[in-house]
């Protein structure tokens, strides 16, 4: 054999191994996966069991959503985006709620509803995420949807004390999606001099009048970080916006437990309506 013959064998190898290791590097850049731990957190679907109340998978159940039948149409990652996508459409609500919803709440105790904090304690969460698709009504308008929530809880000794029948009390905190921007509604009290017992009550608080960041976020990726303190709650948006709640309704929510919630939260009952979030990272810590 011709030493020429030789190189050009070499040259071929050497080609063939160049392109096995290109395919492979794209392969690897095509599979990502969401940062996001789910060891304290459980996933609500708009999906309903006999009895009429909506599908939920907490710790284990829920590490195994990508092979589970139910849940990953509702839950389920994108490898393209390496986002963990959140799909919901107006089957089945939950109980207090006219609408339903694809989305995450924390469980501080995996599998246990029971454990909670105070604004005392403090808690952040921060998540990037983005509108992957959602639909529109029939004046053209985009459908809205909550992303991000504080939801405030009764004990059962509070629950007890005013006769109510869950432990449900109002979220303290909510964050859409609207029109492709970012508006955020908290609580506030009715009246001011209210006793301990009587904030308890649901029909104590009323909505504030609600605050929209100034950046359009469209369907493009953002940032969403929300930290409590005693009496005190700030919301920011991609690290450049900030709304600072210190007021006295902040003051006085310190006597309910609370809980995050993230994914697709979606407000219509139009029913060819649909919403997708992505969430590429998420995180909370107390």
């Amino acid at each position: 054999m011709s030493a020429n013959a030789i190189g050009q064998n070499n040259s071929i190898s050497d080609l063939n191994v160049e392109e096995k290791r290109t395919r492979k590097k794209k392969r690897n850049k095509k599979i990502k996966l969401p940062k996001i731990d789910l060891s304290h957190w459980k996933v609500t679907i708009p999906e309903g069991k006999s009895n009429g109340r909506p599908y939920e998978f907490q710790p284990p159940e829920i590490f195994d959503y990508a092979n589970n039948t139910l849940l990953k149409k509702y839950m389920y990652n994108d490898s393209i985006k390496g986002a963990l996508v959140f799909y919901a459409t107006p089957q089945v609500t939950t109980s207090n709620t006219k609408y339903s919803r694809s989305e995450l709440r924390e469980q501080m105790k995996p599998g246990d509803n029971t454990v909670n904090w105070t604004f005392k304690e403090g808690g952040r969460m921060k998540g990037k995420l983005s509108i992957g698709e959602i639909s529109k009504n029939k004046k053209g308008e985009y459908h809205k949807t909550i992303v991000m929530q504080i939801h405030g809880r009764l004990t059962n000794e509070q629950k007890e004390l005013i006769g109510q029948k869950d432990n449900n009390a109002p979220p303290i905190l909510k964050i859409y999606w609207k029109n492709g921007k970012i508006r955020v509604k908290t609580k506030v009290l009715k009246n001011l001099n209210a006793t301990d017992k009587e904030l308890l009550h649901k029909d104590a608080w009323g909505d504030d009048k609600g605050f929209t960041f100034k950046e359009k976020v469209g369907f493009k990726k953002f940032t969403l970080e929300v930290k409590v303190t005693d009496g005190k709650m700030v919301v920011s948006l991609n690290n450049n916006e900030f709304k600072v709640y210190d007021n006295v309704h902040m003051k006085r929510w310190r006597i309910f437990e609370n809980y995050f919630k993230a994914g697709n939260y979606f407000q219509t009952r139009d029913k060819e309506a649909y919403a997708k979030v992505n969430y590429y990272e998420l995180k909370i810590s107390h």
